[in-house]
């Protein structure tokens, strides 16, 4: 079988997959697929509420960045009310997260631009951090778990939600009337499709300089932004899948997941189908935004 750019001849992208978590092992896979990567870097991954139990550990993050050249951690800060909803606030919590060993851009510090969103339902443009523009490419560095509102969080909510800035594109893929009051948030398959238009407004404007990491270690039902109030971890770690794909990616991490033992998928489960979290994989296929066949490749 031969391969172009990451894709299969027959149509099929390519998921490289290490059950090792280590730095390691996220730079090996990394190199998999960094052959695009190059000139300004933005390495988009959580930078997590105060404390949070289960983020990307600190030497992984700061590995995978020290070896690429030119680039830096990139944020957005939050619509909801914790501490990373103003940039003092981010500021503060990313010194108590270990996340000043190098520059961390937050994206929305300055404002926000919009850009086009290609071939979507519901939005024709979205509102991103109007320093994303100032990057040649982007690492999605994605801690892959559950999520309160999208069911899971794997690369596509990390850059739909964490690419639009705080105060502008996060009230449009939320439909937030009020950012308080959540109950008015918008919820289930329309908010899957929100994210997966947003997510493709980030993919169409770096093209094909954008790659993805998701790592399934401490996967919660609940996403980084719970910090310590995240439900306690009952599935073992996985670990680490590497692609230029980013529907492959997170069809290959769902995959995975679901063959976790049923004591330790359980609550995983529940919370995704709840939610109508698998939406995100059906409404990527439909934007065409990768594949959801793919070829599992172990290093």
């Amino acid at each position: 079988m031969s391969y172009d750019n990451g894709v299969r001849v027959d149509g099929s992208s390519l998921v490289y997959f290490s059950k090792e978590i280590s730095p390691a092992a996220l730079i090996r896979l990394y190199q998999k697929i960094n052959q695009t990567i190059s000139g300004r870097v933005a390495i988009k991954w959580h930078s997590g509420e105060p404390h949070g139990p289960n983020i990307i550990p600190r030497d992984m993050v700061q590995a995978l960045q020290q070896s690429i050249p030119g680039s830096v951690l990139v944020e957005t800060n939050t619509l909801y009310a914790g501490e990373r909803q103003t940039t003092e606030q981010h500021r503060r919590t990313l010194k108590i997260n270990g996340w000043d060993f190098c520059p961390v851009d937050i994206m929305d510090e300055d404002g926000a631009v919009m850009i086009p969103v290609k071939g979507g339902r519901h939005f024709t443009e979205m509102s991103v951090g109007k320093h994303m523009l100032n990057y040649d490419s982007m690492v999605v560095l994605t801690h892959f778990k559950g999520h309160a509102m999208g069911g899971f969080g794997g690369s596509m909510k990390n850059i739909a939600i964490g690419c639009a800035d705080g105060q502008i594109g996060k009230k449009m893929v939320h439909e937030a009337p009020d950012a308080y009051d959540y109950s008015k948030w918008r919820s289930g398959a329309r908010f899957m499709e929100n994210m997966a238009e947003s997510a493709k407004a980030t993919i169409d404007y770096f093209g094909d300089k954008i790659v993805y990491l998701n790592v399934l270690r401490n996967m919660s039902v609940d996403c980084d932004c719970a910090g310590v109030d995240a439900a306690p971890v009952k599935a073992r770690d996985i670990g680490i899948l590497a692609s230029t794909d980013i529907l492959a990616i997170d069809q290959a991490s769902i995959d995975l997941v679901y063959q976790l033992p049923p004591d330790e998928l359980h609550d995983l489960k529940e919370r995704i189908e709840s939610r109508e979290g698998l939406h995100q994989l059906t409404y990527m296929a439909e934007l065409h935004m990768g594949n959801r066949r793919y070829q599992l490749i172990e290093v």
